[in-house]
């Protein structure tokens, strides 16, 4: 079992992605990447069941390979990784910590997603959110939090 977490910040061009969905109408987050928080936390989640290291082990800010690249191709490359280790995952739970925007009216189609990449049932694979009510822990951004099994 693994933990992922990640969090960015709002400000950069384009329009927000969790999960591989598109918020029309929020500004994405900013990154080297696309920012998508969710698909970032789940293969951090991925890694570290497997015990390889963590996301930025895989792709660096550094490299410019990764730059803007979408969250569900960056998670199906760890999705590799973690494949040619022997391991595949068996399920997912994570949950986006974020003010805004609202996760529900969305839910199923993040699901949807990520139980595509990670090639899981969709009975296996969990999306949650939580508001932080004003405490500061991301309301200049948003953040995902992800628990993964592998098989």
């Amino acid at each position: 079992m693994g933990l992922g977490v990640d969090l960015h910040p709002w400000g950069a061009d384009g329009e927000l992605r969790l999960g591989g969905v598109v918020f029309p109408g929020l500004p994405a987050l900013r990154g080297h990447s696309d920012g998508d928080v969710v698909c970032h936390a789940v293969a951090d989640a991925l890694l570290g069941a497997a015990a390889l290291g963590d996301l930025g082990d895989h792709a660096p800010e550094t490299d410019p390979a990764f730059a803007g690249i979408a969250g569900p191709e960056l998670l199906g490359r760890i999705v590799a990784v973690v494949a040619r280790a022997g391991f595949r995952p068996g399920g997912c739970d994570a949950t986006v910590i974020a003010e805004r925007p609202a996760i529900a009216p969305h839910r199923e189609a993040i699901r949807t997603n990520l139980a595509a990449v990670l090639d899981l049932p969709l009975d296996r694979v969990s999306v949650k959110a939580t508001r932080p009510e004003g405490l500061g822990l991301t309301g200049e951004g948003v953040g995902c939090l992800a628990v993964v099994v592998l098989a």
